[in-house]
């Protein structure tokens, strides 16, 4: 009983908070960061049937526009470059309300360039899946409240945060982003079995 309240309380955080509600603040430290290029593809992306339906284009231009109105804020002097690519993805049609509310999800791999040495930062891609935000309908379903649009943006927004909080880990864990401007990154070959 307490390893599932445990997992739904867990799945509320994730879903709780708003992608965007912080972007009127100042953004958190992540060192010496500028995104450069903002690459967005979806050429395998998964639809499951009980979807909305959206074009490729509108499900790129979406994430990739909420990604540079997360990450243009860092002007840092060293250039970094991401390459995602969108996995999947659910828009919550129109549920029965208090009995089944769908929610939206989406599912990214995520890569990450260092311009100045032409690497990879993390070798291999970083999965990262979100779902909406409570504030996009959990009781009634976001199906019934929203428009795909509108539901993709929340998704997008909530991606873009979500691959913010993976660069702030990696670097504090790593230093990705705390090398001089001048610094050549190499990795060492990995060796073939």
């Amino acid at each position: 009983m307490f390893r599932v309240l445990a997992v739904l309380l867990s799945f509320g955080a994730l879903v709780a908070c708003n992608g965007a509600a912080d972007l009127d603040k100042a953004p958190v430290p992540l060192g010496d960061f500028k995104l450069y290029h903002n690459i967005v593809v979806a050429p395998k992306v998964q639809k499951l049937p009980i979807s909305r339906e959206v074009s490729e284009e509108v499900l790129t231009t979406a994430v990739k526009n909420a990604i540079a109105e997360r990450f243009d804020r860092y002007d840092g002097q060293r250039k970094y470059h991401f390459g995602v690519s969108v996995e999947g993805y659910v828009l919550a049609p129109p549920g029965i309300p208090l009995v089944l509310a769908p929610k939206s999800l989406m599912i990214l791999n995520l890569t990450v360039w260092d311009d100045a040495s032409g690497t990879k930062l993390n070798a291999e891609p970083q999965q990262i899946t979100v779902f909406e935000s409570f504030d996009q309908g959990p009781i009634v379903g976001s199906g019934y409240t929203k428009t795909a649009e509108e539901q993709l943006k929340n998704l997008s927004q909530n991606a873009a945060k979500s691959i913010e909080t993976y660069l702030v880990k990696q670097n504090e864990a790593e230093g990705w982003f705390n090398r001089p401007a001048d610094a050549i990154i190499t990795r060492a070959p990995q060796k073939q079995e």
